[in-house]
């Protein structure tokens, strides 16, 4: 019989690149992941990995059994969560999210307390994760569900083990204290309105960077970027002082303290945000309880400015 827990070993080495690597994504050291590689050679019957310099390949009988373990763990993953819906389809146990950091602010902090109502015998365990490591913790069974959003418009790349559900779109708004010129304007702000402001905005090579850049594309000179900061609250707290404005994705945005005031955009930066869960856990009861809990939220337009 082959081992399970040697068989996500090995296939966390050849995602990763190395014992070291896979042993921290599975929370071992890497004498014990090479334990297990070992105790599955033996099973098997055939050796799976090869020195390459300081590393490992696998060897093609490792490769073609890595290709196999996605169905030997979809099976038993099916099996687990049959016996899970035969009683009474009752969401229990601990669900493992991972997301990245204001889905996690801003979608599921607020079901917390519905959940744990509605669902008493259910756990939510939550990890921030960007949706690369996300998606590659869903896959290789690490965690049970991820939330994602795209990258600049770039939908995610998604594994054919996975599913997907679209359970948000994000939209950024422009962030000024109460007395800067601005704040005068009622109507939907242009990318004309902002020629000649200062700002505060994230840092290169983010996605809200990215938003910022296109925002002020078309503006006959380059905007005058004062402050780069990756964190939101911080930026909030330069804006207060009245010298500059910010692009706050709503996901992002906390409550806003009384001298500062939010102004929509006519032609708002937006990112879609999508719930994702392997194939075989369709069933699973405790998904789709946090996915209904989600779809509340967004029926009621919580997130609007």
């Amino acid at each position: 019989m082959i081992d399970v827990g040697a068989l996500r070993a090995l296939r966390s080495v050849a995602a990763l690149g190395t014992l070291a690597r896979a042993a921290e994504d599975l929370g071992f050291t890497a004498s014990a992941v090479s334990q297990q590689i070992k105790r599955l050679e033996r099973q098997v019957g055939v050796p799976l990995l090869a020195p390459a310099g300081r590393g490992v390949v696998l060897t093609l009988a490792g490769q073609a059994l890595v290709d196999s373990a996605p169905d030997v763990f979809h099976a038993l993953e099916r099996c687990a969560e049959s016996a899970r819906s035969v009683a009474e389809g009752a969401p229990r146990g601990t669900l493992r999210v991972v997301s990245f950091s204001t889905g996690i602010r801003g979608l599921l902090a607020p079901i917390m307390e519905r959940v744990s109502t509605r669902c008493p015998d259910l756990r939510m365990h939550i990890t921030e994760q960007e949706p690369d490591q996300a998606l590659h913790d869903v896959d290789t069974g690490s965690a049970d569900l991820a939330l994602l959003h795209d990258a600049d418009g770039l939908p995610v790349h998604l594994p054919t083990s996975l599913t997907q559900r679209r359970i948000h779109t994000d939209v950024g708004d422009v962030v000024m204290h109460r007395t800067h010129p601005l704040a005068r304007l009622d109507l939907p702000l242009t990318s004309d309105d902002l020629a000649g402001h200062a700002w505060a905005t994230s840092p290169p090579r983010t996605v809200c960077y990215q938003w910022f850049r296109r925002l002020v594309a078309d503006l006959p000179e380059d905007p005058d970027v004062r402050h780069l900061i990756d964190d939101f609250s911080t930026q909030l707290s330069l804006v207060a002082s009245g010298e500059v404005i910010a692009l706050i994705p709503r996901l992002a945005r906390p409550p806003l303290r009384d001298d500062l005031v939010v102004r929509p955009l006519r032609r708002p930066p937006k990112r879609e945000v999508h719930a994702a869960w392997r194939h075989s856990a369709h069933a699973s009861p405790a998904i789709h309880a946090v996915l209904a809990e989600l779809q509340r939220t967004e029926n009621a337009g919580s997130h609007l400015a």
